[in-house]
């Protein structure tokens, strides 16, 4: 799902200019900087936001710190209206956005809403997903998980941070459809508002198992409270998260990686809008933003303004007629 060859090509060209402006100089600044993580803290949204956030102001890109808001409920849905209804010409705030995020806006999980409402200003790299159990799991790789679930689906609860039909739900049905299992839809998944609450679950044994992504899991992978199974990337990460495996090398053909970057309120000005473009790609490209992804396990994915867009858009049509098949 995740080819962005396509996009890429003239992106870099189309967007020097405002990557250069800067100072003074620029036509808009933000007096009170927002962003807004449709989660609670803990998960991606909100990792997304506060290292965001925190590396612009470190590196001098917006004026002063940014405020993060963490506004769960509906998968993200409760703070899309809120932008849509209530914020749509609030140049200072910007919002966490991600494959989920076109997952739900894909099978109409935000009521009334449409990606449209919305401008789309820039990635930030790609999250691979995971599938996690906690550290004293007897499970110790995919297949046995899957055979599990092969053998008695309502034995096992797969947690994940997006709503039913959301993109973590997507990811271990990916998963299982590649195993062999031919009813996906028996898979038991609950769902919570954000990824930091799926892990809690798992830790206190409410649940068998995680799905979520690799910035996610990192935290509790270092103090030793989870164990990956399985990453959904093509071959293994570099660095601290080349002892996690993939799926691929256990025989399990599953791939997913979830973009991650921002939105911001349709009625924006095109100065602030290009301000925001600027400033993410300008993060983007520097040495230490590089650093943040090493450390986190995202993968290169290079987007602003109308490139973004677009690639948002065939990602909300590819999502669309996977959902399709899965659930058909």
């Amino acid at each position: 799902m995740l080819n962005t060859h396509s996009f890429r090509k003239g992106v870099a060209g189309t967007f020097v200019a405002l990557a250069m402006v800067g100072g003074p100089a620029l036509a808009f600044e933000p007096e009170q900087p927002e962003c807004i993580a449709p989660a609670n803290p803990g998960g991606g949204w909100d990792f997304t936001c506060r290292q965001v956030g925190k590396s612009l102001q470190d590196q001098g890109l917006i004026p002063s710190t940014m405020q993060v808001v963490n506004l769960a409920g509906g998968g993200g849905g409760v703070a899309f209206a809120e932008v849509v209804n209530k914020r749509n010409d609030d140049n200072d705030l910007i919002v966490a956005a991600s494959s989920a995020t076109a997952t739900r806006l894909a099978t109409g999980a935000y009521p009334g809403n449409t990606m449209d409402q919305v401008r789309w200003l820039a990635s930030v790299g790609a999250d691979y997903g995971v599938i996690a159990v906690a550290k004293d799991s007897p499970i110790t790789s995919l297949t046995e998980l899957l055979d599990q679930i092969k053998a008695d689906p309502r034995s096992v609860a797969v947690a994940g941070g997006s709503a039913v039909g959301g993109w973590d739900h997507l990811k271990v049905l990916i998963a299982a459809k590649e195993y062999g299992i031919d009813d996906v839809r028996a898979v038991k998944y609950i769902a919570f508002d954000g990824g930091g609450e799926a892990v809690t679950q798992l830790l206190a044994g409410s649940v068998q198992a995680f799905t979520g992504d690799v910035s996610e899991a990192k935290g509790f992978v270092d103090s030793g409270d989870v164990k990956v199974i399985a990453v959904l990337a093509p071959e293994r990460l570099p660095g601290e998260f080349a002892d996690m495996p993939t799926a691929v090398e256990q025989g399990v053909n599953a791939i997913g990686a979830n973009w991650r970057g921002f939105y911001a309120p349709k009625g924006m000005s095109d100065e602030a809008y290009d301000y925001w473009v600027a400033q993410i790609g300008t993060l983007y490209a520097s040495s230490e933003w590089k650093d943040v992804m090493a450390n986190n396990g995202l993968a290169p994915l290079d987007l602003q303004g109308a490139a973004f867009e677009e690639f948002v858009s065939k990602s909300v049509a590819s999502i669309t007629e996977l959902t399709a098949e899965i659930t058909k």
